[in-house]
C-alpha cells in the first residue's frame, strides 16, 4: 500500500478521516492524495476549460487552495507527503475516477451517517463509494487521536469468492499487527449448524498464513445486527467486511450490509470489493 486518497469538503468529518489517513501513512510510508470536488452548476460546465474567465469558479478554486495550505501545516501531517487536487465533477464519480487514474490503494472517508427516509431516498457519497470502489474504503465517524485497531473484526460467509479481498484485508491487518476476529453471523434465514459453520471457516482459513486470529460464530436476527452486537460484545476497534457493489434495483431490494453498517455504527468500518 503506497497511495491513500482522502476526499475532503473541508468539514470536521473529512478532517477526522485525514487524521486517521496520516496515521496509516506514517505506519506504512504512504503518500496522501487530498481531493476536493467542485460540483459546478450545469450551465457552467461548458465553460470549465476557460474557468479563468469565470469569477465565481476562480473564487472557489482560490478558497480551496488556501484551505489546502492550512491543512498541510497541521502537526498530524508532519513527515507525510501530501498531494492536493481539485476536480470539477459529481463527488462520487470524481472520487472513483481519481482513484482509478492514480492507482489508489486505500480511500479514507469521513461520514456522519444518515437515517430514516433520508437514508433511503438520498444516501451519501460515502455510501456510494463504499458500494462502487474497487479499492478498500475505510470510513471514519469521529475524531480518532490514535487509530490503533488492536481488535479487528472481519465478518463474512467465508465462501471462495472472498479469497482475493481477504488477501487485501490481511495486508491491512499486518500493518497494525492487529488481532483478527473472524466471525460468521448465523440468522434464521441463513441458519447453519455450529459444526458446519466451523468446518467452512477452518477450510477457508487453512489457505492463508495468519498467526494472530480467532474464529467465532454469532447468532442474531439479521446479519447487520449480528455484526453490531458482536462488535459491542468484543469491544472491536474496527469492522471489516466485503461488498458486492450492487447497483440499481438489485441494490434497492436487497440493500447493502456494508452501507447500513457505515450508517449505523460509530466504529470505523473498512470494506473490500469482491
Amino acid at each position: 500500500m503506497k497511495r491513500i486518497l482522502v476526499p475532503t469538503d473541508f468539514s470536521e468529518h473529512a478532517e477526522n478521516a485525514l487524521k486517521v489517513a496520516a496515521q496509516v501513512a506514517k505506519k506504512n510510508k504512504c503518500e496522501i492524495y487530498l481531493l476536493h470536488m467542485l460540483e459546478i452548476p450545469s450551465q457552467l460546465n461548458d465553460a470549465i476549460t476557460g474557468a479563468s474567465g469565470i469569477p465565481e469558479v476562480m473564487l472557489f478554486i482560490k478558497k480551496a487552495q488556501q484551505t489546502f495550505e492550512k491543512l498541510k501545516q497541521q502537526d498530524y501531517l508532519e513527515g507525510v507527503t501530501v498531494h492536493e487536487s481539485i476536480q470539477f465533477e459529481r463527488v462520487f464519480e470524481g472520487i472513483l475516477s481519481f482513484s482509478k487514474k492514480n492507482e489508489i490503494d486505500l480511500i479514507v472517508m469521513g461520514s456522519h451517517g444518515v437515517s430514516g427516509i433520508e437514508e433511503i431516498l438520498v444516501g451519501s457519497n460515502t455510501e456510494k463509494i463504499v458500494r462502487l470502489s474497487d479499492c478498500p474504503v475505510l470510513v471514519i465517524k469521529k475524531d480518532t487521536k490514535e487509530f490503533k485497531p488492536n481488535h479487528f473484526i472481519f465478518a463474512s460467509d467465508f465462501t471462495q469468492e472472498i479469497k482475493k479481498p481477504f488477501e487485501k484485508m490481511i495486508e491491512f491487518v499486518e500493518i497494525f499487527d492487529a488481532k483478527l476476529l473472524l466471525v460468521m453471523i448465523c440468522t434464521p434465514n441463513s441458519f447453519k449448524t455450529t459444526v458446519f459453520s466451523e468446518k467452512i471457516m477452518k477450510d477457508f482459513i487453512s489457505e492463508f498464513k495468519i498467526k494472530n486470529y480467532s474464529m467465532h460464530i454469532y447468532n442474531d436476527t439479521n446479519i447487520e445486527k449480528g455484526i453490531l452486537n458482536f462488535a459491542n460484545k468484543t469491544n472491536a476497534d474496527l469492522i471489516g467486511l466485503c461488498t458486492h457493489g450492487r447497483t440499481g434495483l438489485a441494490h434497492f431490494f436487497t440493500g447493502s450490509i456494508s452501507e447500513d453498517l457505515v450508517n449505523h455504527t460509530a466504529r470505523p468500518v473498512i470494506t473490500f470489493k469482491i
